[in-house]
């Protein structure tokens, strides 16, 4: 935590790196196989009485699981929830109100550079990490399935 009366007129340059246990708590926040380095440094910098600017770099060393090569499926143990009570009809459209992105908050005179940093490494995780020469082609569980049976067949030959 960073408290914002100890930032100076000239801006304040400020390192974090995590240690083991933190590597370790970032990996199982976001389902990771491991953390293996997180450094993130930033500079804070006034921008009038009440306001700051926050910029940075974030390097981070992440295993992350094959989403091809994990696909399991299961019966749920409990029943599902009720379906989304908010639905769309035909020709019915969505309006969205477009502002300026909020500040985010200063809470007790303090800003959170390690959740900042987390945030920003969550951002930046690909969602469907691949090892190298993993496809979908030929995992079929039980026998062979056509390749016109496949919903996937028409995107079998595309990269």
């Amino acid at each position: 935590m960073l408290a914002v009366a100890t930032v100076p007129d000239t801006g304040l340059d400020i390192r974090l790196c995590a240690n083991e246990t933190e590597c370790a708590a970032l990996a199982d926040a976001y389902g990771l196989v491991a953390v293996q380095t997180f450094e993130a440094r930033f500079h804070v910098r006034k921008q009038g009485p009440k306001r700051y600017e926050v910029s940075g770099v974030l390097h981070a060393l992440v295993t992350q699981t094959c989403a091809v090569s994990l696909v399991d499926f299961a019966p749920s143990c409990q029943p599902l929830g009720e379906p989304a009570s908010r639905k769309m009809t035909a020709g019915s459209a969505a309006t969205f109100d477009w502002l300026q992105d909020p500040a985010d908050p200063i809470i007790n005179g303090q800003i959170d550079l390690g959740a900042l940093a987390a945030e920003f490494l969550a951002l930046n995780l690909d969602l469907y990490p691949r090892k190298p020469g993993v496809t979908f082609e030929n995992m079929y569980v039980g026998g062979e399935a056509s390749g016109t049976d496949s919903p996937f067949a028409g995107l079998r030959h595309r990269s």
